[in-house]
């Protein structure tokens, strides 16, 4: 679906995946049709990028093509991540692929924390970013989220957190971007930025005036969490979502085996006794299937966030990106979006704790 907007302001078009609503292959498909589109560069920032026979062919011949266009292909990508974190799970990069496609691939060490984008910035021009892996259970079995946005500034923003995930070395070093309103779009970035975004979600909820909708695999960020408890508590707002259960009851009994965040867990149950649901997904395992309630998108009356940020401490911490956008429009579409993944699921349960 592409919201139309002013002319004035950029192009932004919005897309959401559910488990088992498209195919790998047609989304291979819109992949390269963005790949396709550029003539100058191709500036690739992708967390995991494991894909199958015939998606990799049709990721790999875009790539290709692109290439024999004369265009500038790097890609970063995250490498060797071995925190005992459940969010978000261990990626595995198939670094034969990589290695076989005619670009400039740059690892990015994840230790200890993640290169966890999922952007592509094309001609300096337009973005592709959003929740989505490429991997092919990202593309079948996950809910998640794509914003694609025509907006030369805001192609800029993305190329100098681009040119700081490759330069340093170091995911710490990177998101040192000024999150500045392109039109009624602007981009965060972290680390650099990681507490001012998370700040800023919660502001946005707690001035809420009649709904908040949340897809996120967890919500462990202090002031996330605490805005939200809040809002749940004193329902003056609709407030909304739908969580990962698994990774849920990951975190929780990882809190009580530390004893370092148990202050968190009154103001997770408070939230979660709201109108929350929980996908019971697989385990990870790294030959499982990896179907995740992936999606990262929050929505505040008529302001949507969405990027790559699970709402997360852990998150906080990783090389991340999200988009604010000012659109009633593309609220609305994910609002719906979020009411219908959570339709999908049972209400959480927090009682069946992992390890329990």
């Amino acid at each position: 679906m592409v919201a139309m907007i002013a002319p004035m302001d950029p192009q932004i078009d919005v897309r959401t995946l559910t488990d088992g609503g498209q195919s790998a292959r047609e989304t291979a498909e819109t992949v390269a049709a963005f790949l396709d589109g550029a003539q100058r560069s191709l500036d690739l920032a992708q967390y995991d990028f494991d894909l199958g026979p015939e998606t990799a062919a049709i990721v790999g011949d875009a790539i290709r093509r692109a290439a024999a266009r004369g265009v500038r292909i790097r890609l970063a990508y995250n490498l060797d991540h071995r925190n005992p974190i459940p969010v978000p799970p261990p990626c595995s990069p198939d670094e034969a692929l990589i290695a076989s496609l005619p670009l400039e691939a740059i690892p990015v060490a994840g230790v200890p924390d993640l290169m966890h984008h999922k952007y592509v910035v094309r001609d300096r021009a337009s973005v592709w970013t959003g929740s989505l892996n490429w991997s092919d259970d990202a593309w079948t079995r996950q809910e998640n989220v794509v914003a694609i946005v025509d907006s030369p500034e805001l192609a800029a923003d993305f190329e100098r957190d681009f040119e700081q995930v490759i330069a340093t070395g170091s995911v710490a070093q990177t998101g040192f971007v000024e999150p500045v309103w392109r039109g009624q779009v602007r981009a965060w970035f972290a680390p650099g930025h990681a507490t001012d975004l998370s700040h800023r979600i919660a502001q946005a909820i707690g001035l809420a005036r009649h709904r908040v909708r949340i897809c996120s695999p967890v919500i462990t960020a202090g002031p996330i969490l605490g805005a939200l408890a809040g809002a749940v508590g004193a329902g003056r707002v609709d407030v909304a979502g739908c969580v990962d259960q698994t990774q849920v009851r990951g975190v929780v009994y990882q809190w009580h085996e530390s004893g370092k965040a148990t202050w968190k867990l009154p103001l997770l149950e408070r939230v979660m006794a709201g109108a929350f649901t929980g996908k019971l997904s697989t385990p990870y395992g790294a030959t499982s299937v990896h179907d995740f309630m992936h999606a990262k998108v929050t929505v505040v009356d008529d302001t949507a966030f969405v990027g790559s940020f699970n709402l997360s401490r852990s998150g906080e911490e990783n090389a991340e990106n999200v988009l604010e956008i000012e659109d009633d429009a593309i609220a609305a579409q994910l609002a719906a979006f979020v009411d219908g993944v959570r339709a999908r699921y049972p209400r959480l349960d927090l009682s069946a704790e992992e390890g329990s």
